[in-house]
C-alpha cells in the first residue's frame, strides 16, 4: 500500500485578510460586522497553524493606506483593534504565542501603542507561535523608514558603502528578525499584494482563494499549505 503523502509545512505564512466588506454585504450587514467575524476568525487560525506545524504567522490588520476609509469605519476598524490587542494578553499567555507588531506606530493613539508594548512584553518569552501583527503597516513605508535609518547610520560612520548587501538592509526592515514568508494567502480572491511585505516576498509562493476572509476556517488553511 502506498504510504502517505507527507504534508510539506511552511515555516512562515503571511496572510492577507480580504474580503470582510463584502462577507457582511452578502448578509445585508454594515461592513463593520464583517471586520468583526474576521477578528473573531484569527485566534482559530493561529491555533491551526501552530498545530500543523507552522512556525511564523504574519497578519495584515490595517495598512498606511486604510486611514483614507471613511471616518467611521477607521474607528471602527480602530475600536476592534483596541478590544484585540487587550484579550490578546491572555490570549497570548493561554496559547503560548509570542506576538510583535510590525509598522509604523507613530500614528497610533498612545493607548494602543501602550498596548502593543504590554503585549509584546508579557509575550516576548513565549516558546509557540511567532504571531506578526502588521498595523499601520505599508511595505513601501518600511523600506522608506529602513532607508532613512541606513542613511542615519552612514552620517554616523556606522556603516560603510561596502559594508551595504541585502542582508544588511534587511536588518533595517521591520522583519529584521522573522525569517521571509514561504507562502503568501490572499482570501477573496484578489491576486495582488496590496503593498505588503514586498522585499520579503521575493521568492515567496502565493495562493488566492475565493473564500472570504471571515469564512477561512482550519480547512481552508490546510488546503493553501496542502
Amino acid at each position: 500500500m502506498a504510504q502517505e503523502k507527507q504534508l510539506k509545512v511552511p515555516q512562515h505564512v503571511a496572510i492577507i485578510m480580504d474580503g470582510n466588506g463584502r462577507w457582511a454585504k452578502k448578509r445585508f450587514l454594515p461592513r463593520n460586522a464583517g471586520h468583526t467575524q474576521g477578528s473573531r476568525r484569527v485566534e482559530e487560525i493561529c491555533r491551526e497553524a501552530w498545530q500543523i506545524g507552522i512556525k511564523y504567522l504574519t497578519l495584515y490588520a490595517f495598512s498606511t493606506e486604510n486611514w483614507s476609509r471613511p471616518e467611521e469605519e477607521v474607528r471602527a476598524l480602530l475600536k476592534i483593534l483596541r478590544n484585540y490587542l487587550k484579550e490578546s494578553i491572555k490570549k497570548a499567555t493561554e496559547n503560548n504565542m509570542r506576538v510583535r507588531v510590525i509598522g509604523d506606530r507613530s500614528r497610533l493613539d498612545a493607548d494602543i501603542r501602550e498596548s502593543i508594548e504590554r503585549l509584546e512584553e508579557v509575550s516576548a518569552a513565549n516558546t509557540g507561535l511567532n504571531f506578526q501583527i502588521a498595523l499601520n503597516y505599508g511595505s513601501r513605508d518600511e523600506m522608506m523608514r529602513a532607508v532613512r535609518r541606513l542613511l542615519s547610520d552612514y552620517d554616523k560612520g556606522a556603516i560603510t558603502q561596502e559594508q551595504l548587501t541585502e542582508k544588511v538592509f534587511s536588518g533595517y526592515l521591520d522583519t529584521c528578525d522573522i525569517p521571509d514568508p514561504d507562502l503568501l494567502i490572499r482570501t477573496s480572491g484578489e491576486e495582488r499584494l496590496s503593498n505588503f511585505l514586498l522585499w520579503q516576498c521575493a521568492y515567496t509562493e502565493f495562493y488566492f482563494p475565493e473564500v472570504l476572509w471571515p469564512d477561512f476556517d482550519k480547512n481552508e488553511l490546510k488546503k493553501a499549505v496542502e
